[in-house]
């Protein structure tokens, strides 16, 4: 199915201004799809045959899932998951659900020199007329490069400072995940990066917190792809690539044993097609 579906029969229950806010993710999630698959494809040269286990859709009492990957040499792995929530979720609120879209891009690049991206972004509405925005932009790195993460933490800060927020809280949330979180598996995201699965940016403005997730969620993606053809072609070392593996091991213990949603709801078939790195050493 294509990023949005716009035939929405969820859509009509709810208020105009939500209504708005609903049809507005996702437009951003159908540009969000041309525009990262388009990049990853100028970045790996002409693609290769589709291969069909490389989309996939799956529906689960909670949920309706739908993945899409694209490969190559240089943005080894570049998965999307998009999912439309059917109930509340344990972890998320209390509430009926009425409306609800997750979205998510992950970036495995070749070179051990950039991190992996994982960057989400969430929308829900409840019966009683309340809603919540929501998601995660972060970097998990094997080598880290200060100059390329500081990039990112300039994005981030100016963002904020543009409208008079402070990062902080969202900064402290990313490095230590929620109260579901399992410490000890838990990935280890860079500081440069948030997470907006905590207080609301904007408090009684759902669509202006919203706004501000969305606009990040772009400024921040885009300035991590360019982080990849700057050091695609840089040379690395044996240490650069055992920090990679042992980064890309992480991650998937993250989804195994940590991430409340991976490891509980979300089947294993879905997220390891979407964001688990092209290969994983042990």
């Amino acid at each position: 199915m294509p990023a949005s579906t716009h035939a929405d029969n969820r859509l009509a229950r709810l208020s105009p201004e939500h209504q708005v806010l609903a049809l507005r993710m996702t437009d951003f999630m159908d540009r969000a799809d041309q525009k990262y698959f388009a990049r990853a494809q100028e970045l790996n040269g002409p693609p290769a045959s589709p291969v069909p286990a490389d989309q996939l859709s799956r529906e689960t009492d909670d949920s309706i899932y739908d993945v899409r990957v694209t490969r190559g040499p240089v943005i080894e792995k570049l998965g999307r998951m998009l999912a439309e929530g059917k109930k509340t979720q344990p972890g998320r609120r209390e509430g009926v659900l009425v409306w609800s879209r997750f979205y998510s891009i992950d970036v495995h690049p070749q070179t051990p020199l950039v991190g992996m991206l994982h960057a989400t972004l969430v929308l829900q509405f409840y019966e009683d007329g309340t809603g919540f925005a929501g998601g995660w932009l972060g970097v998990m790195n094997g080598t880290r490069v200060d100059e390329d993460m500081q990039v990112l933490t300039k994005v981030v800060d100016t963002h904020f400072a543009d409208q008079d927020r402070n990062p902080a809280v969202y900064r402290r949330l990313i490095i230590k995940g929620t109260e579901d979180t399992v410490t000890d598996f838990r990935r280890r995201p860079d500081p440069s990066g948030v997470s907006f699965y905590g207080p609301p940016v904007f408090p009684g403005d759902l669509a202006r917190s919203y706004d501000f997730i969305e606009t990040l969620f772009e400024n921040f993606s885009d300035a991590y792809l360019d982080l990849v053809p700057k050091r695609a072609g840089a040379a690395v070392t044996a240490d650069d690539v055992v920090r990679q593996d042992h980064m890309r091991k992480r991650w998937l213990v993250d989804q195994l044993y940590s991430d409340p949603f991976a490891s509980k709801l979300v089947p294993f078939e879905v997220w390891s097609l979407a964001n688990v790195p092209p290969t994983v050493r042990f």
